[in-house]
């Protein structure tokens, strides 16, 4: 019974519940899907004054504002490297396994969502980060649009204010108000896993999708890979033994598991990575910016779906020709967010526009996007996590001690140096207790 209290075994109850219940009975599973997006739509709410709240409360104790443009400029760095080796990794295996060639779908229609997605274009895209009004970023909940509010507000603060203002007291105390919110709702997972779950098992589970379980074998095998092997990597070169860091992250996992958005676990993802030893500032940084700008699933997601569309098609899609969509992908599959979906709407927002491939081939990753989206959304969280430990590493701002105490390892050796001077800030490092009773 002590068990049944910790939620990633409730949520795995939940979950092996709405499996049994999508096979068994398919309409009455569907009938759940309220459930699911109820929750995430709770947890949506959160996001942008979590954000802005979190980064705001690091921004206003930083002493050296120099050493955060070196931050951003070794996060954005760190972001482009992994996520287009996500993409060859991909590449590579979608053109060694070719999933669709023989399918020979050369008359398909083009999916509504693809002839609504619009075009792309580089200038809207950064225009877009900037909001109409202030509080549009956040009526709206767009991640780069709250992160430069933030980074804005944040900065004002540091210069106006000193560190014992009301401002910045209050600021602190707003964020320990929302996270005790956010432990009511975490109560509530079980049953949003479960809609969400049952819904997709009882609408999308049985031979419908027999003559696509390549495709989809390749896209988990390929996002295994990159885990496994890539993220593995660079968790061994910063001296973090990788599995101990997988069972950290295990509740979010299983709710991103069932519910297929990254979106419900980045408010306890960013505690527990402060719990661990992470600089609240890199975590309040470089985290917001990882879901907008580290979607390595995405990026996977995209290069295993262009080949595949011209293998099913019949289209001659040479090598040289993937690598320069690739390339415009690598920007197209930035910004936005990471709920159930966001990846196939990206995706076809660059079709539209490029007209490389026949839109209709759009149509067979339609049917299947919710369980190619439970990939993505999985590989996005290891990375962004993986990815904050190691910008905290380089940077210098990274706690063993706080690690062992939440792992039960000792980090080892980085491999990674971080500067002289880490960012510096007035404030004292919280105590992990009184951070484990915001979560």
């Amino acid at each position: 019974m002590r068990h049944l209290r910790k939620l990633h075994v409730q949520v795995l109850i939940a979950l092996v519940a709405a499996v049994i219940l999508g096979i068994a009975a398919p309409e009455w599973a569907v009938a759940f899907r309220p459930l699911g997006q109820a929750f995430i739509a709770l947890l949506k709410m959160m996001l942008a004054p979590i954000i802005f709240l979190t980064l705001v409360h690091g921004l206003t104790h930083v002493s050296d504002m120099r050493a955060l443009g070196r931050l951003g400029i070794k996060s954005l760095v760190y972001f482009e490297v992994v996520s287009t080796v996500a993409m060859v990794v991909g590449l590579v295996m979608v053109n060694l396994m070719q999933p669709g060639v023989g399918l020979h779908a050369t008359n398909l229609v083009e999916p509504e969502a693809a002839v609504a997605a619009g075009k792309v274009n580089v200038t809207d895209f950064f225009l877009h980060i900037i909001p109409h009004t202030l509080v549009d970023a956040f009526a709206k909940g767009d991640i780069l649009q709250v992160l430069l509010v933030s980074i804005l507000a944040g900065v004002a603060i540091n210069r106006v204010c000193g560190p014992d203002s009301l401002t910045v007291r209050g600021i602190g105390e707003a964020q320990a108000i929302l996270f005790k919110m956010l432990g009511f709702l975490m109560k509530l997972a079980p049953l949003g896993a479960f809609g969400a779950m049952a819904a997709a098992v009882g609408s999308y589970g049985g031979a419908t999708l027999f003559y696509l379980l390549k495709l989809i074998g390749v896209y988990y095998l390929a996002s295994a890979i990159f885990v496994f092997v890539v993220l593995w990597g660079i968790s061994w070169s910063i001296g973090l033994p990788f599995l101990p860091v997988l069972r950290l992250i295990r509740d979010e996992m299983l709710l991103v598991f069932g519910t297929a958005s990254g979106e419900v676990a980045f408010p306890r993802l960013l505690e527990k990575l402060k719990r661990s030893g992470c600089d609240d500032v890199v975590v309040g940084f470089v985290l917001p910016a990882g879901y907008s700008f580290n979607l390595d699933g995405t990026s996977i997601y995209m290069a295993i779906a262009i080949g595949f569309i011209a293998q099913a098609t019949d289209t001659p899609f040479t090598l040289w020709q993937q690598i320069g969509l690739l390339a415009i992908l690598a920007l197209t599959s930035k910004g936005g967010t990471t709920v159930a979906g966001g990846a196939f709407i990206k995706l076809a927002a660059t079709l539209q526009s490029v007209r490389s491939l026949p839109l209709g081939g759009l149509g067979l990753l339609f049917g299947i996007d919710r369980i190619m989206a439970t990939a993505t959304a999985l590989t996005n969280i290891v990375g962004n996590t993986i990815a904050v430990f190691f910008i905290a590493r380089w940077e210098g701002g990274f706690d063993p001690d706080a690690f062992e105490r939440e792992t039960g390892h000792r980090p080892g050796r980085s491999l990674v140096r971080g500067p002289a001077a880490p960012i510096a800030t007035d404030e004292p490092a919280t105590p992990a207790a009184t951070l484990k009773g915001h979560a």
